[in-house]
């Protein structure tokens, strides 16, 4: 589950764009890293944890999860911002809490699956190469096993706490992700734009379970919201330049994993980075949607900041397309992972200085 994709776990993925304000430290070590010392800071980490455990927990890619995790609650304080005023309810808390580990391991399932159905592949690319199950740290049949009660815990936590509507948007999710995405990367180039799909359902998982606190869980006419929506758009748009710039930096990793990135094909990165800006261009008019969808929350001090980011986001990637060279998609990528923060920071920002000066 996208995540959204995304910061890399040892190395980036471009199934994610796992950046985010409590992921931003680990994506910036990891920019820094190389992959051994990349896999040395993660094993650190994992010391004190039982080898099986460790990787269980390694196979959720949790900066991915935290990622994915941290949209949908984004998305839940968008959908319950200005609605009510009692925010210290019980009912606010429990929902609050399913919506943020029902997620959690829901996209802990995905991730899991993913890695199951790819390991054969992970093991002939040096950057996954130290994945669990290409290290023999985990059977595949124990991945196949967490994955599948990782989602089923997670849908079922969303049901129970956040409501039929989220939970189905998370069911979507992990569907769209495992039986679609994953599939479609070794065949075709365009599997960048179903996996974006996922990656950008969970925010709108945390809008359902929020405005399920309005519709007394028994309703999907949170589904027909622009509010929730124009965040699902804002996520889809801007994973597309960030896995495109983290495609271009590993195409060789890719092509002997037998992946189809357009990189692989476009070996002078003219359409690829032509392709990065054009989609930065649609990044503009997505990360501002947000406060037409829902102006009683976003106003126009995230607009501007939207907008100031934004271009200088864009002209990152200009600079891609007139220097076509693994610096400047580097620089895309760290870009990107700085853009999104921000974005969701401004966002909550926002709506809690609404909250307390009304």
């Amino acid at each position: 589950m996208h995540r959204p994709n995304a910061t890399p776990e040892s190395r980036p993925d471009p199934r994610h764009a796992g950046a985010s304000m409590a992921v931003q430290t680990d994506a910036w070590a990891l920019v820094r890293l190389d992959a051994p010392a990349a896999a040395a800071v993660a094993a650190v980490g994992r010391k004190e944890l039982p080898r099986g455990l460790a990787a269980v927990l390694e196979l959720s890619k949790p900066r991915i999860t935290r990622l994915v995790t941290l949209t949908a609650a984004v998305g839940f304080i968008l959908a319950i911002a200005g609605q009510r005023s009692d925010l210290a309810s019980m009912a606010i808390w429990l929902t609050a809490l399913g919506c943020i580990v029902g997620t959690a391991l829901s996209a802990s399932g995905a991730n899991s699956l993913n890695q199951w159905w790819e390991h054969r592949r992970d093991a002939l690319m040096p950057r996954t190469s130290a994945r669990p199950i290409p290290t023999g740290r985990l059977r595949a049949d124990h991945a196949l096993y967490a994955g599948v009660l990782f989602s089923i815990a997670g849908v079922t936590m969303l049901a129970w706490l956040c409501g039929p509507a989220a939970a189905s948007v998370s069911l979507v999710t992990i569907l769209v992700y495992v039986l679609m995405y994953t599939p479609m990367k070794p065949v075709t180039p365009l599997s960048t734009l179903v996996g974006a799909v996922p990656g950008a359902l969970p925010p709108l998982i945390g809008w359902c379970a929020g405005r399920t606190l309005e519709t007394e869980f028994a309703s999907f006419a949170s589904l027909a919201e622009w509010g929730g929506w124009s965040l699902f758009g804002l996520m889809f748009v801007w994973q597309i330049p960030h896995f495109l710039a983290i495609a271009w930096m590993y195409r060789d990793d890719y092509a002997q994993g037998g992946f189809k990135m357009l990189p692989i094909f476009d070996r002078t990165g003219h359409l690829t980075s032509f392709m990065v800006a054009a989609w930065a261009v649609l990044l503009v008019p997505a990360t501002v949607a947000p406060a037409f969808a829902m102006p009683d929350r976003l106003g126009l001090v995230y607009v501007a900041a939207a907008s100031f980011t934004s271009m200088i986001f864009l002209a990152a990637t200009v600079q891609l397309m007139l220097e076509r060279t693994r610096v400047r998609a580097r620089a895309v990528f760290i870009g990107s992972i700085i853009h999104l923060p921000l974005l969701l920071l401004f966002m909550v920002g926002e709506v809690i200085v609404r909250a307390l000066i009304r």
